[in-house]
Formats: C-alpha cells, sequence, structure tokens
C-alpha cells in the first residue's frame, strides 16, 4: 500500500471522504427524527480537511462552550469519534427530548443523560454507515459527554493522537425542524486506517 500523506491528499481522496461524510450525516439525520419523532432537515454537510489547531476556530473559537461526545474506535480501524454541538443547541435538543425546560447555567443529570443518548445514537449511526460503505468492522466504545471550551474538549483527542500531527476530517451539519442544530462531527482515525477506508474502497 502506498504510504498516505494527507498533506498531498488528492482531489479523489478529498471527494471519497466528503461523501463519506454525506452518508453519514444523512444516516443521522434519519437517526435523530426516530428519536424526536418528528421530520427533521439537514443541509448539505460542510466537509473540511483541517489541520487540528484549526478545528476549535471553525466552530466558533476555543472558547465557544459546547457539548461533546468522545467514542474511540477499534476493529479494523483505529481512532476516535466526536460530535459536537454549540450548547444552546444542546440545551434545545434536550428540551425537545424530554419535554423539560432546563433552568440555570448547568445541565442536570436528565439533561446530561439524553444529551449522551443523543450523541451515541448519531456517532453510531454515522459509524455504521462508514463500516457498511467500506465493509470493515468498526467497534465503537461507551461514549464519554463533556460540557466545556471546544479548545478543551477537543483537546482529548489531540493529547492521544498527538503523534499524528496531521489533517483530520471535519463535518459541520445543520439539522433543523422546529429547532435548529449546527452539529460537527470529527473523525480522528489513525493515518493507517485512512488508507484501509480508501483501499477498502478501491480508490487506493
Amino acid at each position: 500500500m502506498a504510504e498516505l500523506n494527507l498533506e498531498t491528499m488528492s482531489q479523489e481522496y478529498y471527494d471519497v471522504l466528503k461523501e463519506l461524510g454525506n452518508i453519514g450525516a444523512g444516516n443521522a439525520t434519519s437517526a435523530l427524527a426516530q428519536m424526536l419523532q418528528c421530520k427533521v432537515d439537514m443541509l448539505v454537510p460542510q466537509v473540511k480537511l483541517l489541520e487540528f489547531q484549526d478545528v476549535a476556530a471553525s466552530m466558533g473559537g476555543e472558547e465557544q462552550i459546547m457539548a461533546g461526545i468522545y467514542l474511540g474506535v477499534s476493529g479494523d480501524i483505529t481512532g476516535s469519534i466526536m460530535f459536537l454541538l454549540e450548547k444552546d443547541s444542546a440545551r434545545n435538543l434536550v428540551k425537545k427530548l424530554t419535554g423539560v425546560s432546563a433552568e440555570g447555567e448547568e445541565f442536570s443529570d436528565l439533561e446530561l443523560s439524553a444529551l449522551q443518548e443523543v450523541g451515541n445514537i448519531i456517532t453510531s449511526s454515522y459509524l455504521n454507515s462508514l463500516s457498511s460503505m467500506t465493509k470493515l468492522t468498526i467497534s465503537p466504545s461507551i461514549p464519554s459527554l463533556a460540557i466545556d471550551m471546544a479548545g478543551a474538549i477537543l483537546s482529548v483527542p489531540a493529547i492521544e493522537f498527538g503523534v499524528m500531527g496531521d489533517k483530520i476530517l471535519l463535518i459541520q451539519t445543520q439539522f433543523f425542524n422546529e429547532i435548529h442544530l449546527d452539529g460537527y462531527f470529527v473523525l480522528i482515525p489513525d493515518l493507517e486506517s485512512y488508507g484501509k477506508i480508501l483501499s477498502s474502497l478501491g480508490i487506493q
């Protein structure tokens, strides 16, 4: 297998990653609609390959308060996936799910539980679509949830994958029905896994 360098990734590689992003986000939209029991629309996802240090800036800055769901990925590919929502979007989503209007700055245990379940369903639907397209075995870990500044949440995979120092895939997805949600998927396979994903699709 030729060594994959994300710095010189061809347009063909990039198009495949964008397609994976589109299908994954589409499946996530369907899962969200089923969970909320209402119609959910999605704008065409914006798919970007970014330097890791530029990811937080694309979400409104490192100090932007976000709800982040983090899962480790193992199996045929290794790495991690994150789903992040702006705090206000997370609040609106929880209200829609639970019917309870929250008060105060902190999220209640009920809200945190609902957010973790949403994140789990959305990220799992994304990983399932990736697995279906590539025919690779992808096993997610139990999700963990954090409410914190974007920079702090993103530091978890940055520390874990610090040796990589390469670009990662960011998929910005806007969901809307009665409420509007700005969500961000951050897919962080290691370099070898990028190669496996593209090879399985006949690109490499």
